[in-house]
């Protein structure tokens, strides 16, 4: 599929436009998707491709959107993030009976992060799996914790964000010192001598049908990823895992070795070793399900 079934994303100002251009793609039905999907994957149909691709250029949007925080320009982000949808359309299966919503968002948001991750020389100081993982989930941590706006972190949010994602705490207050940066208004031109401001890039927040049903699916298979993975437990580190590291509250190490009459320092090695476990069952998972597509 060649790249001229995208509609050619134009720079800086142009962009406002581009997001009212694609906002005319009609949505498709499933039955549409799918006769679609069809003609593309058993006769290498292009217009049938195109249709596909077009019609969640706003999906493509809405999660480039989402990166907006990270210092690169919005239309390059979308930029990449059509041309993961584009290789999802190619690698879709129909038959496999879930909406391209669902198997795109994997490949749009991979394509985003790729870009990210080797434009921005932030990211260059830090390439590490920790690293990376650090720097995509600490502005929803923080907005979790509602401290984006605050400077330095507090004790207690450091050592939490640094539970949470298993990482140093001196590296969560490194990059959060690197990812700190002035508030702009939105209504600030988006250069000194153009009309457009800042708010003009920004898309339609309104959930559309395809990243509604997208982020449900998302989040119904990362249940069942996890359910699965905690079979692999046995019953012990199942529920030690449980109380450690699923609760919004965790349980002390103090009140799980009393519960088992096991010392703290066991149960914490408990822990430790089932959350590996949980780790190791889910990216076995997930790895089988991309060679299965």
């Amino acid at each position: 599929m060649a790249s001229s079934s995208i509609i050619p994303i134009a720079p800086e100002g142009n962009l406002s436009r581009y997001l009212q251009e694609i906002r005319k793609f009609p949505m498709l039905s499933p039955e549409e998707e799918l006769q679609l999907a069809k003609r593309w994957k058993e006769q290498s149909d292009e217009r049938a491709a195109h249709k596909l691709v077009t019609s969640h250029l706003r999906l493509v949007a809405k999660i480039a959107m989402g990166y907006r925080g990270y210092g690169l320009p919005v239309g390059e982000l979308i930029s990449e993030g059509n041309v993961g949808m584009m290789q999802a359309v190619k690698r879709f299966d129909p038959d496999r009976g879930f909406r391209l919503a669902t198997y795109a968002m994997w490949w749009i948001r991979a394509a985003i992060q790729e870009y990210i991750l080797h434009s921005w020389s932030l990211v260059k100081m830090g390439t590490t799996a920790s690293q990376k993982k650090l720097f995509f989930n600490l502005r929803r941590l923080k907005a979790q914790m509602s401290a984006l706006e605050d400077g330095d972190l507090k004790s207690e949010q450091v050592e939490k964000i640094a539970r949470v994602l298993q990482v140093p705490e001196q590296d969560v207050v490194s990059m959060n010192r690197r990812l700190a940066s002035p508030d702009h208004s939105l209504n600030a031109p988006v250069r000194a001598d153009s009309e457009g401001e800042w708010q003009d890039w920004l898309v339609d927040e309104q959930e559309t049908q395809e990243s509604e049903l997208a982020d449900r699916e998302d989040l119904s298979n990362r249940r069942m990823l996890l359910g699965e993975a905690l079979k692999t437990l046995n019953e012990r580190e199942r529920h030690i895992l449980i109380e450690r590291r699923l609760k919004d509250e965790p349980t002390t190490l103090e009140e799980l070795s009393q519960q088992y009459n096991i010392s703290r320092e066991r149960v914490r090695q408990i822990e430790v070793r089932a959350f590996e476990k949980l780790q190791k069952s889910m990216k076995t998972q997930i790895v089988e399900r991309r060679l299965a597509v």
